[in-house]
C-alpha cells in the first residue's frame, strides 16, 4: 500500500510502555531450512555472508516513504548510534514517487541506500530482479522469524509464497480498521431509535450486515451526516484495498492457490462483496468522495460528516488527537466485520525492511547488525511507544500496548486476520486492471458487479499467463 500524507502529531505517547516492556525482553531461536518452491521466476541468489571482519561502517542509510512512522524511526535510531557509534539516516520520499525512485535506483544497481522499508507488494519484483539480499538463514538463526506474527512474516517478508525464504523483516505493521463516533452510537435516543427500526442494539458492527444497517441509519443528508467514509481512490490502490475488506470476508479472493482467477474473483461470493461495496458507496458516502483515500476519509470523519470511517491504523493517531479531531474523546475503533458465512479478514498494509544487494559485503553485514538490534523485543517496545506499529508478538499481546492508544486493541486483533493483494512481479499490471474496472462500476455506475469481475478475471488470467504464473 502507498500513502500520501501530511504530518499528523500523535501527542499522547506513554513512557511507561517502554520501561515496562524493556523488562520483558526475550526471544527464541529456531533454525529451519527454506522449502523449495517452483515459480515463474526464482528470486536471484543474493545471500549476504553470515560473517564479516570488524566493520569500518560508521553510517547507514534507510530509504522509506515520507510519513510519520519514518520520523519515529529516525528518533528510534538515535539509540542505535548511542550504543554502537553508527549513525543511521532515514531518507524519506513522498509516497507518490517512492516506488519509482527506488526501482530507478535499483535498475542502475545503485548503492545510495543500504536498506529500504519497501511496500509488501514489491517483494516479487524486488527479489526476482535481484535487488534484495536473502535473509532466510539470518532471520531464522536470530529468532527473528519467531518474534513476529505469522501474517506479517508471510506478507512482508516471504517470497515466493509458502517457500520459507525471507527477504525482509516486518517493520511497520498496518491494516484496515474502522473508526466510529461513540457520541452517536451511545446516545440513548439514537440507541432506542436504532433498536426499534432494526431489532437489535446499536453497537460497533461485528458483521457486514450490521455495518450496512448502521451506515444507512446514520445517513441523514439533511443533517450533513452520512453513515460511512470508504476508499474510492483510483490513482494507485485505494479502491482495491478498501474492497478487499469485503472481498475476503465474503469468501472471495483474487485467484486460487495456482493463480487461476477464473471462478474465484468472479465467484458468487466475490460478486456479492462488490455489490455490497457499491451499495455502501451509493447509500452512505458523503458527497465529494468519489476519489477518496486515507486523507479524505479522516477529513470526512473530523468534519463530522461520517459516523464511521474505514482507514489504515497508521492514520488513526490523528483521530485520537484532540488538536486535530474535535471528536477525539468520543472516537472508538473496531475490527473489520465478518462476512455472511463468518469469514473474517482485513486488508493488509505495512512494510518490511530489506538489505540492498548491491552494497558491499561489509555494509550488508552492518545492515544485518542493525536489523538484529531493531528486532529485539525491548527495541520493538520502544518502537511501538514512539508510534510505530510493531509486528512483534510480545509487544502486540502486552497490556501496556493494548492500553496506550485507543485503537491498539483493534489493531492487535486485526493483525491476526490480514490478507493482501498479489505480491508477484506483475502485481502492478494486475492492480491497474482491478482499479480501472472497479472504479467504473463502484463510482461510475457502469455495468454490473458480475460483468466487472468477469472482465477482471479474464484480463488477470492473460497477465498471469504472460508472466508465467498460469499455464497457457
Amino acid at each position: 500500500m502507498k500513502h500520501t500524507v501530511g504530518k499528523y502529531i500523535f501527542g499522547f505517547l506513554v513512557l511507561f510502555l517502554v520501561l515496562t516492556l524493556i523488562a520483558c525482553s526475550g526471544g527464541s531461536s529456531e533454525t529451519t531450512s527454506p522449502t523449495a518452491t517452483s515459480g515463474a521466476a526464482a528470486p536471484a541468489a543474493t545471500t549476504a555472508p553470515e560473517t564479516a571482519p570488524q566493520s569500518n561502517v560508521r553510517e547507514l542509510t534507510i530509504f522509506w516513504a515520507q510519513w510519520d512512522p519514518a520520523d519515529y524511526l529516525q528518533e528510534l535510531v538515535k539509540d542505535y548510534e548511542a550504543e554502537t557509534g553508527i549513525k543511521v539516516n532515514v531518507i524519506q520520499e513522498p509516497w507518490g514517487s517512492f516506488g519509482d525512485v527506488f526501482f530507478a535506483e535499483m535498475a542502475a544497481q545503485g548503492t545510495s541506500y543500504d536498506m529500504v522499508i519497501g511496500d509488501s507488494q514489491w517483494l516479487g519484483q524486488a527479489t526476482t530482479q535481484g535487488h534484495y539480499v536473502n535473509l532466510t538463514e539470518f532471520m531464522n538463526s536470530e529468532g527473528l522469524t519467531d518474534s513476529v506474527t505469522e501474517a506479517t512474516l508471510t506478507y512482508y517478508g516471504e517470497y515466493p509464497p509458502g517457500s520459507g525464504a525471507y527477504w525482509a523483516f516486518p517493520t511497520e505493521g498496518d491494516a484496515n480498521g474502522w473508526a466510529y463516533r461513540k457520541d452517536l452510537f451511545e446516545d440513548p435516543a439514537e440507541m432506542a431509535a436504532f433498536e426499534e427500526e432494526y431489532g437489535y442494539p446499536l453497537a460497533p458492527p461485528t458483521t457486514m450486515s450490521q455495518l450496512m444497517d448502521i451506515a444507512k441509519f446514520f445517513t441523514r443528508p439533511e443533517q450533513g451526516l452520512y453513515g460511512t467514509a470508504i476508499y474510492t481512490q483510483a490513482d494507485y490502490d485505494g479502491l482495491t484495498m478498501g474492497f478487499q475488506n469485503m472481498l475476503f470476508s465474503f469468501g472471495g479472493d483474487w485467484s486460487d492457490a495456482n493463480f487461476n482467477p477464473e471462478g474465484v474473483i468472479n465467484s458468487p461470493e466475490s460478486v456479492a462483496a462488490l455489490e455490497f461495496y457499491k451499495e455502501l458507496y451509493d447509500c452512505c458516502q458523503p458527497p465529494g468522495m468519489s476519489n477518496a483515500f486515507f486523507a479524505e476519509v479522516n477529513d470526512a470523519f473530523i468534519s463530522g460528516q461520517a459516523a464511521m470511517g474505514m482507514n489504515y491504523f497508521a492514520f488513526f493517531p490523528a483521530l485520537a488527537n484532540p488538536q486535530v479531531n474535535p471528536y477525539a474523546e468520543s472516537t472508538g475503533y473496531f475490527v473489520n466485520p465478518a462476512g455472511p458465512s463468518g469469514d473474517h479478514f482485513a486488508s493488509l498494509g505495512g512494510q518490511g525492511i530489506s538489505i540492498i544487494s548491491y552494497i558491499s559485503p561489509e555494509r550488508q553485514q552492518a545492515a544485518r547488525d542493525f536489523i538484529r538490534w531493531f528486532g529485539q523485543d525491548a527495541v520493538q517496545a520502544k518502537w511501538a511507544a514512539l508510534g510505530g506499529y510493531s509486528a512483534n508478538r510480545q509487544v502486540l499481546s502486552s497490556d501496556e500496548f493494548l492500553a496506550v492508544a485507543p485503537f491498539n486493541a483493534a489493531f492487535a486483533e486485526t493483525m491476526q486476520i490480514v490478507k493482501d493483494f498479489y505480491n508477484i512481479p506483475v502485481y502492478g499490471e494486475l492492480l491497474r486492471v482491478a482499479q480501472d474496472e472497479m472504479g467504473r462500476y463502484v463510482v461510475g455506475g457502469e455495468g454490473s458487479a458480475q460483468q466487472v469481475l468477469d472482465a477482471i478475471a479474464a484480463r488477470h488470467a492473460e497477465i498471469l499467463k504472460d508472466g508465467g504464473f498460469l499455464d497457457q
